[in-house]
């Protein structure tokens, strides 16, 4: 459900190569944009369209167009480059399908998980400091019902937990693109137990986050292994089995010691297989995101 490819720096941790190989059905490319609003944007979609060329890849719009043989690619848009409903309209014309409202600061359409950017640093460690009192702006409420209206998922990954209760109060499905479980590692980042069922009663997913630090201090391969698992099964737990999807965050964080690139997605889904059952790891790896894609993206 994530992936930072177009604006990768160092080491590729997603090609398509890899994604071929792996059969990789579906990838999100992220049009992340930290500054520079909606040119920024522009010069990501046409990074994507020329990725999409490159590679051979199908670039889908909703999924009555995926196609079984090859890898489908859906542009989405992180950072909340959009200040109007105009430019989010164009980013609509150019093949977006999922957008974020936020990063780590403020943006015209709401607030982040940290209340100011050097909370950042006090986010990444017990106790953690989250934003529970700013939101949606009322133009990020404005967006949000434009996204419900013309079939565009709403994202608050990086959101606040106002800004998750402002988007959950549509009571549509909206997803968590990037994030992990907050019971088990107390990031602002991550989601607590009642977010994680207000997103399943909503028919939301959540996408697993391969980001270490997010996952667990133990930064060794076993760890890392360990702790995946605990965090699909905390959601599975308290959201049940139709609420948890990948979102792994390849390009945008250092390698995973168990799970470092899209080529070693395979072991990941074994595990989760001989944990959940191979069902339970189908919807995780597909069927659970691709019933909110085409329940949204009409």
């Amino acid at each position: 459900m994530h992936c930072d490819a177009l604006t990768r720096e160092g080491v590729a941790q997603v090609t398509g190569e890899m994604l071929r190989t792996n059969g990789c059905l579906v990838q999100c490319f992220a049009a992340f944009v930290r500054e520079g609003g909606f040119a920024r944007f522009s010069q990501l979609a046409d990074a994507f369209d020329a990725l999409v060329l490159r590679e051979g890849f199908a670039a889908v719009t909703s999924a009555g167009q995926l196609r079984e043989d090859g890898v489908n690619a859906v542009l989405t848009a992180e950072g909340g480059c959009f200040s109007s409903l105009a430019e989010l309209e164009a980013m609509y014309a150019r093949g977006v399908r999922m957008a974020g409202f936020v990063w780590n600061t403020p943006t015209a359409a709401g607030s982040p998980c940290f209340p100011d950017y050097a909370g950042l640093a006090a986010g990444r460690v017990p106790p953690c400091v989250r934003e529970g009192e700013r939101g949606l702006t009322p133009f990020g409420f404005a967006a949000c019902e434009w996204m419900a209206e013309h079939g565009v998922i709403a994202d608050v990954s990086h959101g606040s937990d106002a800004l998750f209760s402002d988007v959950a109060s549509f009571r549509r499905p909206f997803v968590a693109s990037h994030s992990n479980a907050a019971a088990l590692t107390p990031w602002a980042r991550n989601l607590t137990d009642g977010q994680i069922r207000t997103l399943s009663g909503c028919g939301g997913v959540a996408g697993l986050n391969f980001c270490m630090d997010f996952l667990s201090e133990d930064g060794s391969r076993e760890g890392q292994r360990a702790a995946l698992l605990a965090h699909a099964r905390r959601f599975i737990h308290v959201g049940g089995e139709d609420v948890l999807a990948l979102g792994s965050d390849f390009d945008g964080i250092p390698p995973n010691s168990f799970i470092p690139d899209a080529a070693a997605m395979p072991r990941l889904l074994q595990l989760l297989a001989d944990a959940f059952g191979s069902r339970v790891a189908e919807k995780i790896a597909c069927g659970n995101f691709l019933r909110v894609f085409s329940e949204v993206c009409r």
